[in-house]
């Protein structure tokens, strides 16, 4: 499968899975410089669009929506690649955007995600740059750790999910931030109850658990 072909998939299987916003902001948003860097960076160094997602919506530090250009999400790392054009981002930029932006990449990095960006005229021009820094960045993420060390990094992973959320953490919302099944899923948020770092939510009916809360102070796990 060549690269037009590919592209053409992987956002049409993304767009299928998305409604409203999250559709029209990927309709409206995957224009020429992010269709650029995916062919002269992404795909020239993997040949695939495996756990890469277009207009990738993440909140900002004051729970409004965001949407990055690029995220590569697997359920022990979360990636967010942003391409950088110069007029947007430095000529046309005022004080107030540039410390939104500040803030918001910084509100991210709290939130688990490595933040990188490239500039438009290096993947238009010197697209080898960007691979090549790429693939030191990836090189971070792609080795072998311990079952041990997998396990404790999801295990963070999901408390900080449940630390953005507004509503307690539900199987639903780990099934579709991890995409694993519902199985797994409510496993893991067992074991957070066993550790004490989750509780269950229960209702006076004694209906079956279907959220979890956060216990005071499990922000201290994060450390």
């Amino acid at each position: 499968m060549n690269f037009e072909e590919a592209h053409n998939t992987w956002i049409q299987d993304h767009l299928e899975k998305r409604k409203g916003e999250r559709r029209g902001r990927l309709e409206r948003g995957h224009r020429h410089a992010e269709t650029l860097f995916a062919r002269n960076v992404w795909w020239e160094l993997f040949g695939h669009f495996d756990h890469l997602h277009p207009e990738y919506e993440v909140p900002d530090w004051r729970g409004r929506s965001y949407f990055a250009d690029f995220a590569w999400v697997t359920p022990f790392v979360k990636l967010i690649i942003e391409i950088k054009g110069y007029a947007t981002h430095v000529r046309d930029m005022d004080r107030t955007k540039y410390s939104q932006e500040l803030n918001r990449e910084t509100f991210l990095t709290a939130m688990g995600y490595t933040v990188i960006s490239f500039s438009y005229d290096d993947v238009e021009q010197r697209p080898e740059v960007c691979v090549a820094l790429l693939r030191m960045v990836m090189s971070r993420f792609q080795s072998n750790p311990s079952p041990v060390s997998r396990a404790v990094m999801a295990e963070k992973e999901l408390i900080r999910l449940a630390i953005r959320l507004i509503h307690p953490i539900r199987p639903r919302d780990v099934v579709e931030h991890f995409e694993l099944d519902v199985k797994t899923a409510i496993s893991m948020l067992q074991k957070l109850c066993a550790k004490g770092w989750l509780r269950p939510v229960t209702r006076e009916r004694g209906e079956r658990i279907v959220r979890y809360e956060l216990v005071k102070g499990v922000h201290e796990c994060l450390d």
